[in-house]
Formats: structure tokens, C-alpha cells, sequence
């Protein structure tokens, strides 16, 4: 009876094949579809192995949705080389919020030499050429998010030679906190001095001939600071033609929160134009000279999520690339066959025309002969 069962059960199972088998004795091979199959088998080989190297790639998803948080810090990474000492120069914030100077404490002034040596130009020079790429080819921001903490460090390397000039240059550098509103970060002549009406600074003690604001941006970011990350005002240099100059920066922040497979942190985008001209009072250019950084928070905040490509989805359209291939080769095969037969045939035909036979009156026919059993005898 178990036995019967199972008889029944197998009887069932192969009427339900979706994949009958042919016997080999009904199968025709041919030369054609031999040459047809190792194509079609290379192809597919081929596109597997692309497949799997997009499935193992990673994009970048950017989401947009309004910053709704108004009462955390933000923080100013700085770090700035201007040729001229440090005691000629302060650096400060001036809040639009609080029209007050935010506490620059967290700066630190270090005598340096404005040259960089050959090891530094070499940085500079690079760090300038994937600034110019970055901004001809936008994508390459996805491979800088995703290289964020593997990468080498951006900061500026270490001088590696023992230089004996004196220091002629004030390297500020370090981090400060202000609201979350519009600023201006600026480095100008003399110590920074606060009062209920605005601030000042100490200039008067500081000869014209002396003003010198030529500058390097060796870094300046906003928000957490992540190694990797190369930011648009990296490795910027520029050289006054003037002692009375005037540089300016503005800057539109915008919050992003990165997430990749290595971090997960809470930085900020920025774009920004620049601005120089020479202030001549006489000639209606007024102003002060200096460095000025006026920045602007965005109202919008940009979440920016490494994904990848799910599993399923790579057997989907593997099985797709397989099927197609086979589909659409075994198509092409069967209309070549097609034309060629078509082709074949019509020189087959051609072998049979018609052809003249005399006749005893004197007139030809153009029929074919008629073959009997007796005219193969």
C-alpha cells in the first residue's frame, strides 16, 4: 500500500514538470549553435562578473528635510596662516545674534615661516589638484564620504627640514563654539577688545607698511572634524598685491549627518564665494583691511546614507541577465537559420531552370523534361 502511494505521488511530481527532458535521439547539433552557445556562455559570464562588482560597489543616498534643531553649538574648525606676527594680529566672531564678540579662547597663535617646504608644496600642490577635480566632477564627493577615516590624514605635514629663518608668519589654529545663526569670522590688524557696542581693535600701534595679508586656508570646516574629509576652502593660498587688502569669504553652511558603513557623524557642507579688492578711501573702496569669513547657516539639513545593493536583488537581476542572454541569442540563432535556409534554398531553385529543348517542327520548348520510370533506363 506504502509502495502504491509512492508510485502515485512520483506519477504526480512528473506530471507537474515544467521541464520535460527530450531524448539526445531528437536533438540536432550544428556547428552554428555551438559557436551561437560559446558566445552566449562568454557573455554571461562576462556580465556576472560586472554584476558582482556593482553589487559589491556602494552609492551615496542624499535625503533633505528642514533643521529643526536651533539651540546646539556649532563648531568652527580653523586652521590659518597669515604672513605677518602674532602680535599684530587678532582673530575673533562677530554673532549676528547676540551682536556681541563670541569668545575666541579656543585659537591658538604660533609664530611659524610663511613658506612651506618641499614636502608641504608637495601636499599643497595635490591637495589644490583634487580640489579642481572635485570641482569638475561632483561625484567624486560619494568616494570622499565613503574614504572618510581610512584615508591619510588632510592636515598639513610637518616641516621636515630645519629651517633657520625667523618666524614671519601667525599660524591660528584650533576650534571655537557659536549659535547656530549667521556670523563673521575675520583676522584683522591688532588684539580684538570687547564693548557694549560692537568691538574694536587695537590697529593704532601697527604701521600700514607692515600690513601684510597674505594667507593659507591649511584647513577650515564646520561641525565634528573628520579625518578624510576635504572641505572647499582646503589648501587654499593667496598672496596680497597690496598692504591695504581685503579678503572675503562667504559661506552657506549646510548640517549633514553622514552614515557609511565605517561612521556615523554629524558634520557640515559648505559652498562659498570669494571676494578681494585693495581698500582705497580716496577711491570710494572702503572697508578694513583683513581676512573676513561671513557665514550663513542653511535652514535645510542634508542626510547623506551609504546603501547597498540587497542580495535579492543581485539573484534578480542575475537570473535576468542569464534567461535574456539565453532568450535573446537563441532567437537570433533560429532568424539566422532562417535567412540562411531562405538563402540556400533560392540557390537550390536556381539549379533547376528551365532549358531549351529542340523539337522536330523546328520550334524549342522551354519546359522541363518530363523524367518517367522509362527515361532512366
Amino acid at each position: 500500500m506504502r509502495r502504491l502511494n509512492r508510485k502515485k505521488t512520483l506519477n504526480l511530481m512528473k506530471e507537474l514538470d515544467a521541464f520535460p527532458k527530450v531524448p539526445e535521439s531528437y536533438v540536432e547539433t550544428s556547428a552554428s549553435g555551438g559557436t551561437v552557445s560559446l558566445i552566449a556562455f562568454t557573455t554571461i559570464a562576462f556580465l556576472t562578473i560586472m554584476e558582482f562588482m556593482v553589487y559589491r560597489d556602494t552609492w551615496m543616498k542624499y535625503e533633505y528635510e528642514v533643521d529643526k534643531d536651533f539651540t546646539s553649538k556649532l563648531r568652527i574648525n580653523i586652521d590659518i596662516t597669515v604672513a605677518m606676527r602674532c602680535q599684530y594680529v587678532g582673530a575673533d566672531v562677530l554673532d549676528l545674534a547676540e551682536t556681541m564678540v563670541a569668545s575666541a579662547d579656543g585659537l591658538v597663535y604660533e609664530p611659524v615661516v610663511f613658506d612651506l617646504s618641499p614636502q608641504q608644496k608637495e601636499w599643497q600642490r595635490m591637495l589644490q589638484l583634487i580640489q579642481s577635480r572635485l570641482q569638475e566632477e561632483h561625484s567624486l564627493q560619494d568616494v570622499i564620504f565613503k574614504s572618510a577615516f581610512k584615508s591619510a590624514s588632510t592636515a598639513l605635514p610637518p616641516r621636515e627640514d630645519n629651517s633657520l629663518q625667523s618666524p614671519d608668519a601667525c599660524r591660528i589654529h584650533g576650534h571655537l563654539y557659536v549659535n547656530k545663526v549667521a556670523g563673521n569670522f575675520h583676522i584683522t590688524v591688532g588684539k580684538a577688545i570687547p564693548h557694549p557696542r560692537g568691538h574694536a581693535h587695537l590697529a593704532a600701534l601697527v604701521s600700514h607698511e607692515s600690513y601684510n595679508f597674505s594667507h593659507r586656508i591649511d584647513h577650515l570646516s564646520f561641525g565634528e572634524l573628520i579625518p578624510g574629509i576635504i572641505n572647499p576652502l582646503d589648501g587654499t593660498e593667496k598672496i596680497a598685491s597690496d598692504h591695504n587688502q581685503m579678503f572675503q569669504y562667504f559661506i552657506t553652511v549646510v548640517p549633514t549627518k553622514l552614515h557609511t558603513y565605517k561612521i556615523s557623524a554629524e558634520t557640515h557642507q559648505f559652498s562659498v564665494t570669494e571676494r578681494e579688492r585693495v581698500i582705497n578711501h580716496a577711491a570710494g573702496s572702503h572697508g578694513v583691511s583683513g581676512i573676513f569669513m561671513k557665514y550663513d547657516i542653511s535652514s535645510l539639513m542634508v542626510t547623506v546614507t551609504e546603501e547597498h545593493m540587497p542580495f535579492w536583488q543581485f539573484l534578480v537581476r542575475l537570473c535576468g541577465i542569464i534567461g535574456g542572454i539565453f532568450s535573446t541569442t537563441g532567437i537570433l540563432h533560429g532568424f539566422g537559420r532562417f535567412i540562411a535556409e531562405v538563402i540556400f534554398c533560392r540557390f537550390r531553385l536556381g539549379s533547376y531552370r528551365s532549358t531549351s529543348v529542340p523539337l522536330p517542327d523546328g520550334h524549342t520548348s522551354n519546359h522541363l523534361p518530363l523524367i518517367t520510370d522509362n527515361s532512366t533506363h
